[in-house]
């Protein structure tokens, strides 16, 4: 392959990859647990936007349980982000792993 067009398709390459970039604030997933007692809503940049507790499970004789619900609600949430990440870049970037994306 010709180097200059190489070099294009670099180019190319890294205007898709920094629209894809700003486009992951607008990607939304929620994770959640205990019977959706606790949800964790995060953005494609893994910020989380939005905790909801149902009252029934905030009961301060068991902090514990709730810092387990929250905890697996957001791992939830990341796992969702991620599957999101991979439909919207996966044929973008084909098959290649880029770090901290979980593609």
């Amino acid at each position: 392959m010709n180097p200059l067009e190489m070099l294009k398709d670099l180019g190319n390459l890294k205007e898709q990859l920094e629209k894809a970039k700003e486009e992951l604030g607008n990607i939304r997933a929620t994770g959640s647990s205990g019977g959706n007692m606790v949800s964790v809503t995060m953005n494609g940049k893994f910020e989380m936007l939005e905790i909801h507790l149902d009252p029934i499970c905030v009961d301060n004789r068991d902090v514990p349980m709730l810092q387990d619900l929250i905890r697996s609600a957001h791992h939830a949430a990341i796992e969702k982000v991620q599957e999101e990440i991979k439909n919207h870049l996966g044929p973008m970037v084909g098959g290649m792993n880029i770090p901290g994306l979980g593609l």
